[in-house]
């Protein structure tokens, strides 16, 4: 357990973790509040207004996100973010005060939401890239677990609260909550003790520096694959949003409560994921492409259930098979990148990532009215067993994996690739030298 939450050793790290808790709590509500808005107070419960909503809010990472990784790389990271937390602050609370007067179009929403995506496509990079300032290097999974860890424990609690809220005084003051959280992320960023981070190189201005950032990952097989297939899950397979407000209203028959719930639910499972994850020493391709094929699996069950309660119990394997994917990806492409093109890097992996959702929630949103709410996830759980599938079977062949088993006594699987051999040649080559020292010793 103290190896689960090693990074809560450091001062600067315990500060965001519980900031940004307190402020991803708020994050949630308005997640569910916003979409609870669209479908039953401006829209005639349209997954298609839903999936536009979505889309929009994500919209501006497929645009702004490498650069928004530049200016990570370039700017004071902490400063960086002190600016756009407030800028999503301030939109929160615009928007509650339109709902509350009693002003709120659909339109309105469409805005907002799109206004929220320039600010997150500028926020996202540097959030992950600061985590590693906060930490050494050696404890950067952990922190990245336990970011994860954070994020999830706030989904476990603020679709629950955020489904009572909505029901007791509304969506309007959910906003208003949700504004009011992110001063915790300011005001621990305010407090950090400056001599304690550890600062990485930041990039100077100049020419074709997006474009570097491009041709890095291009000559980067193993961050390609994983982006291609955290793309296709993203677009397709995690829209949780969309997914359980269609099947909770459509299929199940539920209210707000009931929507909010489901959200919590799957948390256990995500948050599960991310513990799981804070443990892990060194995360691998193969970590992201099995839990890929994982979740798409989980996912086709979830769709398939008859029940309310039992759709709600499988959203527990979907979140940790999801969880798990996620924070594998990330943490593989964060330790691998160099330092000076991390921002820049991490902004195309979030761009992909996230940016995907334009494209995929609308579509999800449509499958879901004509051919039905299940649907919309079991469309996400092929695709994402197919591209895990395709891409395993193109690493093997091109990253020559050997994999071996054993079935009798003590069953085993073990995969050799590139890393794996990486790591074999580094300790011959520290034994060889080694060796050497106490040859010359003995001489």
């Amino acid at each position: 357990m103290r190896s689960t939450f090693a990074s809560l050793r450091f001062f600067n790290y315990r500060l965001w973790f519980a900031g940004a808790l307190v402020a991803n709590v708020g994050t949630w509500m308005q997640r569910v509040a916003q979409d609870w808005l669209v479908l039953t107070e401006l829209s005639d419960n349209s997954g298609v207004a839903v999936g536009i909503v979505t889309g929009l809010q994500f919209l501006p990472m497929l645009l702004l996100s490498p650069f928004g990784g530049l200016l990570a790389d370039r700017l004071p990271r902490r400063k960086l973010l002190i600016a756009t937390q407030t800028a999503l602050g301030v939109l929160a609370a615009g928007l509650g005060a339109l709902v509350l007067s009693g002003h709120a179009q659909l339109w309105h929403v469409y805005v907002f939401a799109l206004a929220l995506g320039v600010v997150t496509a500028l926020d996202n990079p540097v959030r992950q890239t600061f985590v590693a300032e906060m930490v050494p290097p050696a404890s950067l999974p952990n922190a990245v677990g336990l970011n994860s860890a954070s994020f999830n424990a706030a989904r476990l609690i603020g679709p629950g609260v955020s489904g009572l809220l909505i029901a007791v005084v509304g969506p309007g003051w959910v906003f208003i909550i949700n504004a009011v959280s992110f001063a915790a992320t300011i005001l621990s960023l305010t407090l950090m003790r400056k001599d304690e981070l550890h600062a990485l190189p930041h990039t100077s201005r100049g020419k074709g520096q997006i474009r570097d950032g491009f041709a890095y990952v291009r000559g980067r097989s193993d961050i390609m694959t994983i982006m291609v297939v955290v793309g296709v899950v993203g677009a397709l397979g995690l829209n949780f949003q969309l997914t359980s407000a269609l099947m909770a209203t459509e299929v199940f028959d539920k209210g707000a409560g009931q929507y909010g719930i489901l959200g919590s639910i799957m948390a256990i499972g995500s948050l599960s994921g991310a513990l799981l994850a804070a443990r892990r020493k060194r995360p691998r391709v193969r970590l992201v492409l099995g839990a890929a094929f994982a979740f798409g699996l989980t996912s086709g069950v979830m769709a398939l259930m008859p029940t309310y309660e039992l759709f709600a119990l499988m959203t527990i394997p979907v979140g940790l098979t999801s969880l798990t994917m996620m924070t594998a990806a990330n943490a593989t492409v964060q330790m691998s990148t160099d330092p000076q093109f991390r921002g820049r890097v991490m902004s195309l992996y979030m761009m992909v990532f996230l940016g995907t959702t334009p494209i995929g929630a609308p579509l999800i949103g449509w499958v879901g009215e004509t051919l039905g709410a299940r649907w919309s996830i079991g469309v996400g759980a092929i695709a994402s067993m197919v591209v895990a599938l395709a891409a395993t079977l193109w690493a093997k062949r091109s990253w020559h994996v050997e994999v071996t088993y054993r079935l009798r006594h003590r069953p085993h699987v073990s995969m050799v690739g590139p890393s794996e051999r990486a790591r074999s040649h580094e300790e011959a080559t520290a034994r060889l030298g080694a060796s050497d020292a106490e040859n010359v010793t003995g001489m």
